[in-house]
């Protein structure tokens, strides 16, 4: 066979692979059984795929819906208090 063959091969596009959730649990550092518990949740359930008993949860999918647990700081209870109060008034 005649011609060039690559040393490596360098991908040029994003990967967003579909994770088990042992996959998952290792990429989110959460257990298994967290990730299991936050499939049925009742207000914000993991979107995810099951075939043949398999779950799985695409990477993109999972990293949006980590988003919204996104933590800003501790609230200053007693400003957002004395704001309520002031709006009664």
């Amino acid at each position: 066979m005649r011609g060039i063959l690559p040393e490596r091969v360098v991908l040029s596009t994003v990967l967003d692979p579909y994770l088990p959730l042992r996959a998952l649990s290792t990429y989110a550092g959460m257990s298994v059984r967290l990730l299991r518990d936050c499939l049925t949740d009742l207000v914000n359930p993991l979107p995810h795929y099951r075939y043949r008993g398999k779950i799985v949860v695409r990477r993109s999918e999972f990293d949006a819906w980590i988003a919204k647990y996104r933590a800003a700081g501790r609230a200053d209870v007693a400003t957002i208090v004395d704001d309520v109060l002031n709006g009664l008034r």
